[in-house]
């Protein structure tokens, strides 16, 4: 099932998130694809507060990962992959424990790192066109 939704307010983010977890209710790996500022970090907040995280959300660019923890006590995993200069990089801070905790994952700059994605995840492509921002996203099963 491809959902495609598109939202020109941050606004309506909140829904978006809602619609996007409603979807995708047994969906735990979410890989996000966009240029800079078009918004990725911004929807991984609300779907984080979605989850019941309560801790300050922001994209771990410096820290590459950063964990939260939602509602029910679980980690949630929150990638920047912006800094990586090679795959060997995520080797070294041991993405295979994260990638396959079975908890949430949320990754943006995965095309950095897109040969060491799971068989199985996500996609979530976001695009800006004048001001309106489109969300496409497709389970990707190898």
């Amino acid at each position: 099932m491809i959902l495609e939704l598109t939202f020109s307010s941050i606004d309506e983010l909140p829904e978006v998130a809602k619609n996007l977890l409603e979807a995708f209710p047994e969906e735990r790996f979410y890989a996000f694809f966009g240029k800079m500022g078009v918004g990725k970090t911004t929807l991984i907040k609300e779907l984080c507060a979605r989850l019941g995280v309560t801790e300050n959300v922001c994209s771990p660019t410096f820290a590459i990962i950063n964990e939260y923890t939602d509602r029910d006590g679980d980690p949630v995993y929150h990638f920047d992959f912006y800094r990586l200069k090679s795959t060997e990089e995520a080797y070294d801070i041991g993405y295979e424990e994260y990638f396959y905790s079975g908890y949430y994952c949320f990754t943006e700059w995965t095309e950095k790192i897109e040969s060491l994605l799971p068989d199985h995840y996500l996609r979530i492509d976001l695009t800006e066109t004048d001001g309106v921002r489109t969300l496409k996203a497709d389970v990707i099963d190898y």
